[in-house]
């Protein structure tokens, strides 16, 4: 373990945070815990160069980079920089120099599942009361983890009530947490979604209102938008260019003072279940249509309106009284196995002919009908393209981790979707073949690419390769086969997010264009579950995020006791939703994803609550809140007595 260069401070304190990772998400959740939430935090990095200078300078840099977070943070001015540490294997070695035993919490964010195992692991068995946070793309094996790792924290103490390790376990993925918004986007634009165990919360933007009218306010206002945000000419980053940013949670008054500015409104709240897919083939069922074209149906449909016909007439003109009998005769002509009508009356004779001829007109018909059944079947697990006349859709560019989570969360929501990805071997190109969503393979900067995906039809584009100047390019050519086309772009570096922004709402004043970062929009939910609750989701407000949280009441004077109205702080946080559920059937975290194979199951939450409800402390409620207002319900003792564990 290497303590790179920085003001010297001794030993981490009890209750310090630990952040294990080497990628943007862990710097963003180190200048988080340390700007937004005030805590001290230890960042540890793997080995970088070989040469103690080289270390030296890209200790600095790194250091550079978190304090540049912290700026651009509410409230980062001034606040202490991060403990740095160098570890060339984060084992029970590395994990003891940075101080797991006393620390209340370790985030492990490496983009390694099996790493963050392996110290999840080790640093259980060194402090069985620390609140874990792991970073995991298999959401399946995160249930498992949890439950694993939880249970080894109760069975380490003896006599340790398993309500006492406040949520000692939570695997949370960057791609789950920031799918929602980014699917958003390229659906509706400036709206935001939060997803969570079957729960959907949606927030709208909406325009002022014109003279004389009066806007719906929804069930409540969560934010004003900035007098510039309407601008062609603003920045999305408003508050980095110095303009005038939003005003999150605003209370009645200031939301009737506010002339000429928008709002963003909670509009509909709903539980969703399961979505289906009819007539795709990834369905239980296979309709007729998917199976046969439109002509062969047409053409079997004659052949036995034809085959009914012959069998009524030979009914009508034989000697024999009972119809199926005249039908069996019908079908032995129709496949020639019957006797020829020598000896019979002529109409006997001529209906046998005809029947033979139908039988011969039949046969290429099951053929064809055959061969185009094996063909549906062949084709089933293949890649489809975009069909003709499609329009209306979104052009997803990318099926990485966080494309394929964006990709289920559209088709989960029933948007056609349009998918261009390189390397035919991707991550989500599977989950692509199942939902049978068309896919163009491909490099999105060659020519022609974009326009087989139907990018001229297209609803919007969402751009989220791992490369800025892909996703750029992308952009640029989108627009340029279609100037208004809606586009969102999955940029790192805010100061270039908010130049692209400003630069292409100049270009092209008409069209929507939104830019998002993945470890922005993730590193709020990663610091609050270090804080030791759940976070349900995340909503952009144009450079700035709200937070929805499930909270109990129970230990927050700011809403024991106090009516749902009298619980509001402006700026700060807002009473959304009461879980009216008791407390023995209540999950434990509402934000969990059903289990597999469990029933569906109601939330109970009550949404449109009274003011006047005064809350209980057995009462569990959903809050919308800022990064500082959260932190402030769940600030800790800055000087707590240190944890008995055992190693």
């Amino acid at each position: 373990m290497v303590v790179l260069p920085q003001p010297a401070r001794g030993a981490p304190r009890p209750g310090h945070m630990i952040v294990c990772g080497d990628d943007a998400l862990a710097e963003r959740l180190a200048a988080e815990l340390a700007s937004v939430y005030r805590e001290r935090v230890t960042l540890v990095v793997p080995p970088g160069p070989r040469t103690e200078s080289a270390a030296r300078a890209g200790a600095a840099a790194l250091l550079s980079r978190v304090q540049a977070v912290m700026n651009r943070s509410d409230g980062g001015l001034g606040r202490q920089a991060p403990r740095v540490l160098q570890a060339p294997e984060l084992d029970a070695a590395a994990l003891t120099e940075a101080g797991v035993r006393e620390a209340a919490a370790l985030a492990l964010v490496f983009d390694d599942d099996e790493a963050n195992i392996h110290a999840a692991l080790a640093a259980r068995r060194l402090n069985p009361r620390l609140r874990l946070v792991i970073r995991l793309y298999n959401r399946k094996l995160g249930q498992h983890l949890e439950e694993l790792l939880d249970q080894a924290a109760a069975l380490a103490v003896p006599g340790l009530d398993p309500e006492a390790l406040d949520t000692s376990t939570t695997v949370l993925s960057d791609a789950d947490t920031a799918a929602p918004a980014l699917a958003a986007t390229a659906v509706a634009g400036t709206s935001k979604v939060v997803q969570a165990d079957g729960l959907l919360l949606r927030a709208v933007e909406r325009t002022p209102p014109s003279p004389g009218r009066v806007a719906d306010p929804g069930l409540c206002t969560l934010a004003l938008l900035s007098s510039t945000a309407n601008d062609p000419a603003g920045a999305e980053g408003s508050d980095a260019s110095g303009r005038e940013g939003p005003t999150l949670l605003p209370d009645d008054e200031t939301v009737a003072a506010a002339t000429g500015r928008g709002t963003v409104v909670l509009e509909t709240v709903a539980h969703s279940g399961a979505a289906s897919v009819p007539g795709r083939l990834a369905g239980r069922g296979l309709p007729l249509a998917q199976l046969f074209s439109r002509r062969l149906r047409w053409s079997l449909a004659g052949l036995l309106v034809s085959v009914l016909a012959l069998a009524v007439a030979t009914w009508l003109t034989s000697e024999q009284r009972h119809p199926l009998h005249a039908g069996y005769l019908t079908l032995l002509d129709l496949f020639a196995i019957n006797d020829p009508a020598l000896d019979e009356p002529t109409s006997r004779q001529v209906l046998q002919l005809l029947s033979g001829l139908a039988g011969l007109l039949f046969l290429p018909v099951l053929l064809a009908a055959a061969l185009e059944a094996y063909g549906t079947f062949r084709t089933a697990s293949a890649l489809r393209r975009p069909p003709r006349g499609l329009s209306g859709h979104v052009v997803l560019l990318g099926l990485g981790k966080v494309g394929t989570r964006v990709l289920s969360r559209l088709t989960e929501l029933g948007i056609p979707v349009v998918c261009v990805e390189e390397d035919p071997e991707a991550r989500g190109i599977p989950v692509a073949r199942r939902q049978r969503v068309p896919v163009v393979i491909g490099d999105v900067t060659e020519r022609g690419v974009l326009e087989a995906a139907k990018v001229h039809r297209a609803h919007s584009l969402l751009a989220l390769t791992s490369s800025d100047t892909t996703n750029l390019e992308a952009a640029l050519s989108a627009r340029s086969i279609k100037p208004d086309l809606r586009a969102a772009l999955r940029l790192y570096d805010d100061e270039f997010a908010t130049a692209v922004y400003r630069t292409l709402r100049a270009a092209h004043p008409r069209a929507l264009t939104r830019s998002r970062s993945v470890s922005s929009l993730a590193a709020p939910a990663f610091a609050g579950a270090m804080m030791g609750r759940r976070i349900l989701g995340a909503i952009p407000v144009e450079r700035r995020v709200l937070l929805f949280a499930a909270l109990e009441v129970a230990g927050h004077p700011q809403l024991a006791g106090r009516t749902v109205g009298e619980s509001f702080r402006a700026g700060a946080w807002r009473v959304v939703a009461l879980d009216t559920s008791s407390p023995d059937e209540r999950l434990p975290d509402l934000a969990a994803p059903p289990r597999p194979g469990s029933a569906d199951r109601s939330t109970g939450l009550v949404w449109d609550l009274h003011p006047g409800y005064v809350l209980r402390p057995e009462d569990r409620v959903v809050l919308a809140a800022t990064r500082q207002g959260l932190a402030e319900l769940l600030r800790r003792d800055p000087h707590p007595t240190p944890r008995r564990t055992d190693a």
